[in-house]
C-alpha cells in the first residue's frame, strides 16, 4: 500500500514555517556574518535584534546608550550601518522580520532605501516591522512618544507599505512581551486584539487609504506570539485568536473576504521561562513550546524563531543558535507532522479550552473597549496594573510550589552541566570597545555629510509631524541626507514629546499566603525602629534603557507588602537620575536591576555618583543576568548583594535585603 495514500494523510504536505533565529550584537559588520552563517545551515528568514539606543532613538554616542551599544542587538545609527548589515544579503529574496517599535518607520526607511540600492524593487520585498508601541508601554520598555503620537507613527507606515511595499507586513501585534509580562491566555489574546483595533482605527480614521480598502489592511496586520510550556493550553489559545481574529474584522470592519481576515502569525517561545538553574532543560522547554504552535494546522505559525538554551546566562552563541535552528529543521522534515490535517478537529478537550478562552478574552476585550480603546486603558493604568497582578499571581505559585518549575523549585539535585564547564565561555562576550568603535563611527558619520541638506531635512520632519502630513517622505528625505537615529528621534521628540508609562504597582499583591512575608514585615519594623525612621526606603531603580522592568516591579510589590516604602520611578534612569533621588528621598538602600548586560558599566556609574554626593554608606543591591566572574567584580566595586534569575522567591530577596540594611549601619 502507498504510505501516501494512508487514511488521513494530506495529499500534499503542508509548506513549512519561516524559520528564523532572532540575531545581532556588537556591529552591523559582525552581525552581517552571523546572517550568513545562518541562512547557510538552512535558515530561511532574517529575524534583527537592534541594541536599546537604537530601539530607544539614541546614537551610540549618547549619555544614555553608555554600556548598552551592541549588547541586546545590533547598533543601527544610519543609512551607512544598514548598508553594512545587508551588505551581500539580496533583500529582494528575502523574508527580514526587524524587531523595532517606537523608530519602526525610521528603520523601514534605511531597509527600503537600501533595497533600492542594491536594485531591488519595493513592491517584491517581503518582511515585517513589529511597529506595536503599545506593548512597549506595557511590557518591554522601549517607547518614546505618547500613545496618540505613536499610533499616527503605525498608520502612517501601514499607509505607505500598502502603496508601496505591499508584501511588507507594517505592524506585527506582539503579544508575546505581554505573556512575559503575567498575561494569562485570555488577557494576551484581549490585549493584542484590543491593540490591534486601536491601530485599524486610526488607520481607517486617518483617511490616508479609502474605506474599500480596509480588507487590504487587515491583511498586512500579523501578530506576533508566545509559546510557553502548556503546550496544550497554548494550541487552544492560538485556535481563539483565529476564530476572535475572524469575528472583530468581519463584523467590526466589513471585511468579506476569509483570505483576508485570516489570522497570520509568526512566534518566538518563551524566552524568560528559561532558567540558569539546570539549564540544559531548557532545551525540552523549547521544544514543547515549538510543539504548541504547530501542532494544530489551523492554528499553525507561519514563521518561528526559537531561543537558545542559555539566554538565562547570556548572548547565545552561534553554535546556540544553530542548536535552535536544528530543533526546528527536525520538527519540520523529519517528522510526520506537515502530512496531516488538523489533529485537533473534533476534540471535545480542545473545543471546550477554545470557547473558554474564546469566552474570556472577548469579556476582557470589551471592557478595555468600554473605558475608550487600548489607548485610555494604557493612560489609565488599567492594563499595566492587570499585568503586574498576574505576573505576581504566578510568582506566588512558583514560590508555593504549586506551579513546578524543574530544577528551580522542584528536582532541584543536579550533575554538573558540561555546557557551563569550568573554562567553557557559555555566551558571547561583546567587547567594550565595540561602544567606542560605534562612537568613534557615528561622529565620523555626521562630519562627513552635507551639513545644509541634514538641517533642511530635521526642518521638513518637524514641520509636517506638527501636521497631519503621513512621515513616511519627510523620513526618506533624513535617510538620503544622512540623519543619525538619534536626530530623527530628537526632531520628533520636539514635536511629540516623550513619555513615561504608568508603572502598575497600585494593582499588584504578591503576598497571599505567604506564611515567611510575616516574619520579614516584623523584621523590616524592627529595624525602621531601631533607625529611628518611620518606615524603611528602597529606591528601586533602573540604569540606562533597559525596559525589562518585569523584576524590579515584583520586587517592589513584594518589598512593599513587607513594610517598605518605595520609590519607583520607573526605567530609563541615568546613573545621576538615581543618585539625585536616593539622595532626596533620604533612602535606606538602592537596588538596581539591570537585564541588558550593561551592568559593568551602568552599577559602577551609580556608586561613583553616591561617593560624590557624599552616600558612600548608602549600600546597592544588584539584579539581572548577571554572570558569576561579573558579579564578583560588581562585589570588589562595592556592591553589597548580587542577585541572579535563580534567586527566584522574592520573600527572601526581601529579608536579605533587610540583613543589607542592618550591616550597613552596624545593627
Amino acid at each position: 500500500m502507498d504510505e501516501k495514500a494512508l487514511p488521513g494523510r494530506l495529499p500534499e504536505r503542508d509548506r513549512p514555517w519561516v524559520m528564523r533565529t532572532y540575531a545581532g550584537h556588537s556591529s552591523a559588520a559582525a552581525t552581517n556574518a552571523l546572517f550568513r552563517r545562518n541562512l547557510a545551515k538552512g535558515q530561511t528568514g532574517l529575524s534583527v535584534a537592534f541594541d536599546l539606543p537604537t530601539q530607544t532613538g539614541y546614537d551610540p554616542d549618547h549619555e544614555l546608550a553608555t554600556g548598552e551599544v551592541g549588547r541586546v542587538g545590533v547598533p543601527v545609527a544610519h543609512l551607512g550601518d544598514m548598508r553594512a548589515l545587508f551588505d551581500g544579503i539580496p533583500l529582494a529574496d528575502m523574508n527580514t522580520s526587524m524587531t523595532i517599535n517606537a523608530p519602526a518607520m525610521w528603520l523601514l526607511g534605511l531597509y527600503g532605501t537600501v533595497a533600492t540600492e542594491q536594485g531591488a524593487e519595493l513592491a517584491s520585498c517581503a518582511g515585517t516591522t513589529q511597529n506595536d508601541i503599545i506593548k512597549e508601554y506595557l511590557s518591554r520598555g522601549t517607547h518614546i512618544f505618547p500613545p496618540a503620537a505613536s499610533l499616527r507613527l503605525t498608520a502612517d507606515v501601514v499607509a505607505y507599505a500598502l502603496r508601496e511595499m505591499p508584501r511588507w507586513n507594517p505592524v506585527n501585534i506582539c503579544s508575546y512581551h505581554l505573556q512575559e509580562a503575567g498575561a494569562t491566555p485570555v488577557q494576551e489574546v484581549a490585549f493584542a486584539l484590543a491593540t490591534a483595533v486601536a491601530v485599524l482605527d486610526a488607520v481607517r480614521d486617518s483617511g490616508q487609504l479609502p474605506a474599500q480598502r480596509m480588507g487590504d489592511v487587515v491583511q498586512r496586520i500579523s501578530f506576533f506570539v508566545n509559546a510557553g510550556v502548556r503546550f496544550v493550553e497554548e494550541i487552544a489559545k492560538m485556535r481563539a485568536f483565529g476564530a476572535l481574529w475572524d469575528e472583530i474584522t468581519r463584523d467590526r470592519y466589513g471585511v468579506e473576504d476569509p483570505k483576508q481576515r485570516r489570522f497570520r502569525y509568526g512566534v518566538q517561545v518563551n524566552s524568560l521561562g528559561l532558567t540558569e538553574a539546570q539549564p540544559e532543560n531548557n532545551v525540552q522547554r523549547i521544544v514543547l513550546e515549538m510543539l504548541g504552535v504547530t501542532l494544530s494546522r489551523q492554528a499553525r505559525a507561519r514563521a518561528v524563531q526559537l531561543p537558545a538554551w542559555n539566554e538565562a546566562l547570556g548572548l547565545p552563541r552561534p553554535w546556540d543558535q544553530q542548536w535552535s535552528l536544528r530543533m526546528q529543521q527536525v520538527l519540520a522534515y523529519e517528522s510526520d507532522l506537515l502530512e496531516y490535517p488538523d489533529l485537533f478537529d473534533g476534540s471535545h478537550v480542545m473545543t471546550a479550552l477554545v470557547d473558554e478562552i474564546v469566552t474570556g478574552a472577548r469579556a476582557e476585550l470589551a471592557t478595555v473597549l468600554e473605558m475608550g480603546g487600548v489607548v485610555a486603558a494604557v493612560e489609565s493604568g488599567y492594563l499595566k496594573s492587570a499585568l503586574v497582578a498576574s505576573l505576581a499571581g504566578r510568582r506566588r505559585r512558583i514560590e508555593a510550589g504549586s506551579d513546578v518549575v524543574v530544577g528551580v523549585n522542584r528536582f532541584t539535585e543536579t550533575e554538573s552541566s558540561p555546557l557551563t564547564a569550568a573554562g567553557a565561555e557559555a555566551v558571547v562576550q561583546v567587547d567594550p570597545a565595540v561602544e567606542v568603535a560605534a562612537s568613534v563611527a557615528v561622529r565620523a558619520w555626521r562630519a562627513d555629510r552635507d551639513a545644509a541638506a541634514v538641517d533642511a531635512a530635521l526642518a521638513r520632519l518637524r514641520a509636517d509631524a506638527a501636521t497631519t502630513t503621513n512621515l513616511m517622505a519627510a523620513t526618506l528625505e533624513c535617510v538620503g541626507a544622512g540623519v543619525t537615529t538619534g536626530e530623527w528621534a530628537a526632531a520628533l521628540r520636539q514635536v511629540f514629546g516623550e513619555y513615561r508609562a504608568p508603572t502598575g504597582l497600585a494593582g499588584g499583591s504578591a503576598s497571599g499566603g505567604d506564611e515567611g512575608l510575616a516574619e520579614v514585615r516584623a523584621r523590616v519594623a524592627a529595624t525602621a525602629r531601631e533607625l529611628g525612621s518611620g518606615r524603611l526606603r528602597l529606591l528601586v531603580g533602573k540604569p540606562g534603557l533597559d525596559g525589562h522592568s518585569n523584576g524590579a516591579e515584583q520586587i517592589a510589590v513584594r518589598a512593599r507588602d513587607a513594610g517598605f516604602e518605595v520609590v519607583y520611578q520607573g526605567i530609563r534612569l541615568t546613573a545621576g537620575q538615581i543618585v539625585a533621588a536616593a539622595v532626596e528621598e533620604d533612602v535606606d538602600l538602592v537596588g538596581l536591576s539591570v537585564l541588558s548586560g550593561s551592568h559593568l558599566a551602568a552599577v559602577p556609574a551609580v556608586l561613583d555618583g553616591l561617593r560624590a554626593a557624599g552616600r558612600p554608606d548608602l549600600p546597592v543591591v544588584v539584579g539581572g543576568i548577571i554572570p558569576a566572574r561579573d558579579a564578583e567584580q560588581l562585589r570588589v566595586a562595592g556592591v553589597a548583594r548580587v542577585f541572579t534569575p535563580k534567586d527566584f522567591a522574592l520573600t527572601g530577596i526581601i529579608d536579605e535585603l533587610v540583613t543589607v540594611i542592618r550591616q550597613a549601619n552596624e545593627l
